[in-house]
């Protein structure tokens, strides 16, 4: 008997894409609503051949189901990047997408990204890609400057010879001075996913991250899918690469960390250059409070 789309949606998550237990669930859950509302939408069940027909009005009649269900921006603008997945996956590399700009996040004072922000970037990203050993190598750089604070001078400075991986990463920095940071399960899993399915030979002296034709991977086409990413997903400008960073650190702090240790993870010189994350964090904390306090 063959699998039905989520089905075959969900293998190619969980096998070929390696995405976690908690991101199959929700991008195959997606999927089961799209083609339950297409099939009640149109009268008829929903097929492949229905998900390639699909128009713009189709998706955005979609969306506004879903927000009478009250779910927010940040979740329906993931949801119509988990849609447009699903539609690439079904359609091949002949599907055509329609263009629908999702919702935007609304910002109030500057702030870190939060975690719901940073892992549907990365998702974003990942699900969006040519191909999908450029997803895992995407997904991996990404998790390695939130889930490590990495610079992405740093993350694209890291050579085969890290492998095999351990709990701990030594990473080179600015004026070449090396440190060792806390490499937590997720981004361990995330790098050796993208080993696995590297086309190109990873060698001790050789870049970690390579580029589609093999050579080293440059920065700038991070920057740059990170900006599509947040188009896609609505978020704000400040959203970069290095934001990434910055919440990592900031998030620490609000989690108890002191300045001292916070100063040796991120590998700055001085600890003035670190005390700017207690600013942003009363900043961060202030903003909660104005929009949640009944009073304030």
């Amino acid at each position: 008997m063959t699998p039905s789309l989520p089905e075959r949606w969900r293998q190619h998550l969980a096998l070929d894409r390696r995405r976690s237990v908690h991101t199959v669930r929700a991008y195959v859950a997606t999927a089961e609503r799209l083609l339950a509302f297409l099939e009640e939408h149109h009268g008829r069940p929903a097929d492949a051949a229905m998900l390639a027909a699909i128009q713009q009005a189709d998706l955005r009649a979609f969306l506004t189901s879903r927000r009478m269900d009250g779910i927010g921006n940040l979740s329906a603008a993931r949801e119509l990047s988990a849609v447009r997945g699903f539609l690439k996956f079904v359609g091949g590399d002949e599907a055509r997408v329609p263009l629908l700009k999702g919702p935007r996040v609304k910002r109030g004072l500057p702030r870190p990204i939060s975690p719901d922000e940073a892992v549907a970037l990365a998702e974003d990203i990942a699900e969006t890609a040519r191909e999908g050993w450029i997803g895992a190598r995407d997904w991996a750089v990404l998790l390695l400057l939130y889930g490590a604070g990495l610079r992405i001078g740093e993350a694209m400075g890291l050579k085969g010879d890290i492998l095999p991986l351990g709990e701990t990463l030594r990473v080179t920095g600015k004026r070449n001075k090396t440190r060792i940071v806390p490499l937590l399960p997720q981004v361990r899993q995330a790098i050796e996913a993208y080993v696995d399915q590297c086309p190109y030979p990873v060698s001790r002296d050789e870049p970690l991250f390579r580029g589609t034709r093999g050579g080293p991977l440059s920065p700038a086409l991070i920057r740059r899918a990170v900006q599509g990413a947040r188009g896609r997903l609505g978020l704000s400008d400040r959203t970069t690469p290095h934001a990434l960073r910055h919440s990592f650190a900031t998030h620490l702090l609000g989690r108890g960390a002191d300045l001292r240790s916070l100063q040796e993870l991120l590998g700055h010189a001085s600890l003035s250059s670190t005390q700017i994350y207690t600013q942003v964090d009363a900043a961060h904390l202030l903003d909660i409070y104005r929009n949640a306090h009944p009073r304030a």
